[in-house]
């Protein structure tokens, strides 16, 4: 054969599937946080760790990675899908409200860190352009492993949470200008001239390019490729936008981590939003963990046993010079003390993008290899800490504070999502979901569709409803739509499939909710009870109960008693179907109890 297969070739993925399955499950058993798992596994299994053994032992070839280039360029791919994903969870609305703290803040914090670490830096004896490399590099937080950190914790919009996520991205926006700095540096002239100016034109143009096209193109293709009703086709376009966004912003200087950023931002204000989320989400934890893998991949710990003093100084000094910096400049920013620690700590250690610019500044020798190295596994180190310093920085901020009674501004919107909470839930916006949706809007209840199909999303959307497109018997889209606020669930699809999987997703996620559902005739009406359905409305059995009260009406019974007749009859249906070991009848009772 031309082209044969060698497990060889594959022995790095299997060795990364292998961490993935085992490396977080023991370690959320263990209650610690799968990143320094993965961050420890990359260690063992690189070529500082196992790696050094080979000679003695031939067989832990077998169980290191052979091509931690090819690994590391992969796993940037983790970066990208992490910032899509919060793109999707902002609008421009929000990014304009927020813009004190990411120009404010951001490039306060930016500029007053990369001068006190270069001063400290110089003061060590590297010359200028060196200390400045080096004090440009530590400043930059590790965007990767602090808002999962904080999304886990769920810390993500808190005040800390929002004034880190917005020097974070002030970050990723300042990379650009400080690489193009440090190759003017390398050329050796050390003065800025107008054309270097002109070279971040290409990143404006590139930035202006995917908002122009995204607002033009975006909305019209996901519908294309909705109507389809194809998964892979819709998983194929999601990954184009990301890919393509990231790829566009990286040809124009500055990082694809940005361009799925804005790219995430357009998406936001659609309704595939939160079919989107759900179809992107295993990609980023994937490569997510494989980027942290990637990261402990490069992390030579033998530094860590030859210039002790070096490195561990290091640590301890960009911790410090970090906490200290960006808590004053928070105090400054009119940030409370408490949420100033908390981001400050979190802010206080590096990050990925230290290792693209160290790697530039010693390739354009500004930064001498052996020092580089040192910085960067100082830097590493530091990263291991942040679920710590999270933590304590969390605990810090909550001593003493009084309850938190919400943790937006007031008078500030919240973000694009999740949604917001106390609202029901309606799937299907055919004819009785558009009945249903009136009929709660017309007792002022909130509420929000999910529609599978594209054409009736898109005419909701321009009747100025709140729908989204997607399927809702996956729990991650009801999830995402805000099921675990929601008051009810109105299940309005003709498919009795699709109703009972919508039912059976909805009671597994929430066992105290609501949920009505249309059923077809009295035996779909009983499945949907044993499924969890609250009440069931059989098509049949209603159809025939009106026509009864139309003719009782018209020949002149009262109305008081047809009305009366009719409610007796539709409970001794709903008793015969729903019927007392059935898990719908059993949360009934319940909520029966309740309101009692």
């Amino acid at each position: 054969m031309e082209h044969e297969v060698s497990a060889a070739n594959y022995k790095d993925l299997v060795l990364f599937l292998a961490t993935a399955g085992i490396v977080a499950p023991i370690f959320k058993r263990l209650r610690i946080n799968p990143i320094l798992g993965y961050l420890l596994a990359g260690v063992i299994l690189g070529p500082f760790g196992l790696g050094r053994f080979i000679h003695a032992a031939p067989w832990l070839d077998y169980v290191t990675v052979d091509n931690p280039a090819e690994i590391a360029q992969l796993a940037e791919f983790g970066v990208v899908f992490l910032l899509f994903m919060i793109g999707l969870e902002l609008s421009w609305e929000r990014l304009r409200l927020m813009r004190k703290l990411v120009f404010g803040l951001g490039a306060a914090q930016v500029i007053g860190c990369s001068l006190v670490l270069a001063a400290g830096a110089m003061a060590l004896g590297q010359p200028a352009p060196a200390a400045l490399a080096i004090g440009a590099a530590l400043t930059l937080s590790s965007t990767a492993i602090a808002v999962p950190v904080l999304a886990e914790r769920r810390r993500l919009h808190s005040d800390a949470g929002r004034a880190t996520f917005s020097v974070l991205l002030f970050q990723d926006l300042a990379v650009a200008p400080i690489l193009i700095t440090l190759a003017i540096v390398g050329r050796g002239h050390g003065e800025f001239r107008a054309a270097d100016l002109l070279s971040l034109a290409p990143a404006a143009v590139g930035l202006g390019a995917i908002v122009l096209v995204g607002r033009i193109a975006l909305r019209p293709m996901l519908k294309s490729v909705a109507k389809a009703k194809s998964e892979e086709m819709f998983m194929a376009a999601c990954l184009l936008v990301i890919i393509g966004a990231g790829l566009v912003s990286q040809m124009s200087g500055l990082s694809m981590a940005l361009g799925a950023f804005v790219a995430g931002i357009l998406l936001a204000e659609t309704e595939y939003r939160h079919e989107v989320e759900v179809k992107i989400e295993p990609f980023k934890g994937l490569l997510l963990s494989l980027f942290f893998v990637s990261l402990g991949i490069r992390l030579d710990l033998s530094l860590l046993v030859v210039k002790p003093v070096v490195i561990l100084g290091t640590v301890a000094g960009l911790l410090l010079v970090k906490t200290a910096v960006v808590f004053g400049i928070g105090l400054l920013m009119g940030l409370g003390r408490k949420a100033a620690t908390e981001a400050a700590l979190i802010l206080a250690a590096g990050g990925e993008f230290a290792f693209v610019l160290l790697d530039n500044a010693m390739g354009a020798d500004v930064v001498p290899p052996a020092i580089g190295q040192a910085v960067l596994v100082s830097a590493t180190l530091t990263m291991f800490l942040i679920p710590g310093l999270a933590a304590l920085g969390q605990r810090l901020g909550r001593k003493g504070a009084p309850p938190p009674v919400s943790e937006a501004p007031t008078g500030e919107p919240d973000r694009v999502g999740p949604e917001p909470a106390g609202q029901v839930l309606v799937i299907g916006h055919g004819r009785v979901g558009k009945l249903v949706g009136d009929m709660l809007g017309r007792h002022d209840l909130a509420w929000i569709a999910i529609e599978r199909d594209a054409r009736l999303v898109e005419q909701g959307r321009r009747d100025g409803l709140r729908i989204y497109y997607g399927d809702a018997s996956r729990v991650e889209l009801l999830e995402r739509c805000g099921l675990a606020t929601a008051r009810a669930v109105v299940v309005t699809m003709d498919a009795p499939e699709a109703a009972e999987a919508v039912v059976a997703a909805a009671r597994g996620a929430r066992p105290d909710l609501a949920i009505v559902a249309r059923a077809r005739d009295a035996r779909h009406a009983a499945r949907l009870y044993e499924l969890g359905a609250t009440d069931a409305v059989p098509e049949t059995i209603e159809a025939s109960l009106q026509l009864s009260e139309a003719v009782l009406v018209d020949i002149g019974v009262p109305m008081g008693l047809v009305i009366a007749s009719i409610h007796e009859r539709r409970d001794e249906y709903r008793k015969k179907l729903n019927r007392p070991d059935a898990l719908g009848g059993k949360r009934r009772r319940l909520r029966d109890a309740s309101l009692r």
